[in-house]
């Protein structure tokens, strides 16, 4: 097929020709992406006839989010559902007129096949043009009416987050079934469910639903318990039979949740070993010159999973030829490689009833042996561009482990990542520069930045993450920037940069999603800086973002976790102040749960330094603080007790 690039060239050569746009929006680790690639993409009669009756565009979603974004909407208005790889055939002023996901090539199981479809399409376009247009007009108003929710909210009926907090723990606690997470096969790890269940612990309820899906998920298929990581999904609903694509964003954000969870059970959980072996997996595999690849397919050699399953045989062998014969047995109970086989005649390892997630010492071999052995397979493909959301994501990862190495890979990953991505005062999503960063990607940088000078009391990071802030607000602000003096200025976050022009619509993707939105990790940035700096231009455009989606936040909470949680940070988040060096104090306030608050030690220019006292911490909300206390036994109990005020 003659494949286009979304750009104003290809949207001319459709208006020149009179025809309309095939649009297919995927990514490189989507499954049957690659099957209707092969059966309809590469198929000579249907791309000839595509190339005569159409112009069309393939778009990377992860590349382009602004634009998946946009025709996803028209895709579930269309049919109800969305999904990858998306077929959207568009009229070229870029309205769609028809949507929909995969399509074999022929008929099939109640599918229409792509060619007949392709074949409608152009006799609508040719003879029923009047009903296209109808068409494009209907779906044109309802990705309107997505893409301007905030504008149309109603006034809440309450304005307490600890309402939205309430409602959204009982909907999580109905939600969850007997082999842990929040919806019917397929399940998708929710780290944002559980990320805002972790205050909450002291409930039964929420404890229990929130080990029960920590465990089943790292327990499970979902995990590769050999390389390490997790899938991106599971097919069924305990947790088994993974859809195999590995995607760096999930490995940040199950690793960030992972060490939070441990630390607010108070340690001693095998949910860090899951968090730092699911970050190995991200410093072997994924690892590039500047930054981690994406993801990794779900297919090797034209084959699903290949890669990762074994046969009880294919394990002997593996354990023979290492000299660990003595191992077999074990390996297959551990594993759970034995009985019925679990996918398509052979097995996906998980761990056994009893057995710890930490590999023990005399496994340690085994896991190498049979690594080994993968490793001589064919393997998956690698999509090695470098998402800068994503990337920055990992980098607060590793910032939260405190582990020093993974601490200075986290450093080293902030500079590669400013000298790749921003060139010439411009800010790209990828290092291929091919597009603007989005809100996200500037966003989730800013909030590694504080991380980095939370880690190391270094001002740089600050200002770093203010300049970053900054450009976040001039270039996707919507409208007037808020003030002290105009607090209520501007209508929000826009996903894409104002600098990005060859969008139909500008999204404010309010809805928190597989990703935290933009606009909810906006919210966050802007409220930490206000935190870490004091100054009233964050804390106004925070505030302002919070007050535009409040009825969401309070009564459709489980649309919007993350933004909930950034509204919680802004209203009630703590401030951790340990002047000097690093010492006992500091490793205390670490090692401790603190769901929302900021932790600024050393000597620097922080204001929240100024006037403390060297070998005391002070522990601070909304500008009242406690007696500072001079021991991390103290500091321990204090923390403990701060009660949860409740948010106006």
């Amino acid at each position: 097929m003659d494949w286009w690039e979304w750009s104003p060239e290809a949207f001319a050569e459709a208006r020149r020709r009179d025809v309309p746009i095939f649009l297919s929006v995927g990514y490189a680790a989507c499954h049957w992406c690659h099957v209707m690639a092969h059966e309809s993409f590469e198929n000579e009669e249907i791309a000839a006839y595509v190339n005569q009756h159409f112009v069309a565009i393939k778009v990377d979603r992860e590349e382009r989010p602004d634009v998946d974004s946009i025709y996803m909407s028209a895709t579930q208005a269309v049919s109800g559902h969305g999904g990858w790889p998306m077929s959207v055939f568009l009229q070229p002023d870029g309205r769609a007129f028809m949507a929909g996901t995969y399509y074999p090539p022929v008929d099939r199981q109640g599918h229409p096949g792509f060619l007949r479809l392709l074949q409608a399409m152009h006799d609508g376009w040719e003879n029923q043009r009047p009903l296209i247009d109808r068409q494009t007009g209907e779906i044109s108003r309802a990705v309107e009416q997505e893409l301007t929710v905030l504008d149309r909210l109603q006034p809440a009926t309450s304005s307490s987050l600890h309402d939205g907090l309430d409602v959204l723990e009982s909907s999580l606690i109905a939600a969850c079934d007997q082999f842990g997470g929040f919806s019917r096969a397929p399940k998708f790890p929710r780290p944002s469910y559980i990320a805002a269940l972790l205050d909450r612990l002291h409930h039964e309820p929420v404890k229990a639903v929130v080990t029960l899906t920590l465990d089943a998920m790292s327990r499970r298929g979902l995990y590769d318990h050999l390389r390490g990581g997790f899938a991106r999904y599971s097919v069924d609903a305990q947790w088994h039979v993974p859809h195999f694509e590995k995607m760096l964003s999930d490995q940040a954000l199950l690793a960030l949740v992972y060490l939070r969870a441990d630390r607010a059970m108070g340690g001693g959980t095998p949910w860090r070993a899951v968090a730092l072996d699911t970050l190995e997996f991200v410093r072997n595999d994924l690892r590039l010159p500047r930054g981690f690849a994406s993801s990794l397919d779900a297919d090797s050699n034209g084959e699903e999973g290949a890669h990762t399953t074994w046969t009880p045989e294919e394990v002997a062998a593996a354990l023979d030829a290492a000299g660990l014969h003595d191992l077999i047995e074990a390996t297959l109970y551990r594993y759970e490689l034995h009985g019925d086989a679990t996918f398509e005649g052979r097995y996906i390892p998980q761990l056994a009833p009893g057995v710890p997630f930490a590999t023990p010492t005399e496994f340690v071999p085994v896991r190498a042996a049979l690594c080994a052995v993968r490793a001589q397979r064919p393997q998956p493909g690698r999509d090695d561009k470098v998402i800068l959301e994503w990337n920055a994501m990992t980098a607060v990862a590793l910032f939260e482990t405190f582990e020093p190495t993974l601490v200075a890979d986290a450093l080293q990953l902030l500079d590669d990542l400013t000298a790749s991505h921003h060139v010439e005062g411009v800010w790209y999503r990828t290092d291929g520069r091919t597009s603007h960063a989005t809100a996200a990607d500037l966003a989730w940088f800013a909030t590694a930045l504080t991380s980095a000078f939370e880690a190391t009391a270094e001002d740089g990071f600050l200002d770093r993450s203010k300049s970053v802030a900054e450009y976040l607000l001039e270039h996707h602000w919507d409208g007037d920037i808020p003030s002290p003096e105009s607090p209520h200025a501007g209508s929000g976050i826009l996903s894409s940069s104002k600098s990005q022009s060859d969008l139909p619509w500008r999204a404010r993707d309010v809805f928190d999603g597989a990703t935290p939105s933009g606009y909810a990790t906006a919210t966050m940035a802007f409220a930490r800086l206000a935190k870490l700096t004091g100054e009233e231009r964050f804390l106004v455009a925070a505030e302002r973002l919070i007050g535009l989606a409040r009825p969401l936040i309070t009564e459709h909470p489980t649309a919007v976790p993350d933004l909930l949680d950034a509204a919680l940070f802004h209203e009630q988040g703590l401030e951790i102040v340990i002047p000097g060096p690093p010492g006992p104090l500091l490793e205390e306030a670490r090692g401790m749960f603190i769901a929302h608050g900021i932790l600024v030690h050393g000597g620097g220019n922080s204001p929240l330094l100024q006037g403390r006292t060297l070998g005391s911490a002070y522990v601070c909300r909304n500008n009242s603080c406690q007696t500072p206390v001079d021991s991390p036994v103290e500091l321990r109990r204090q923390l403990a007790s701060m009660p949860q005020e409740e948010p106006s």
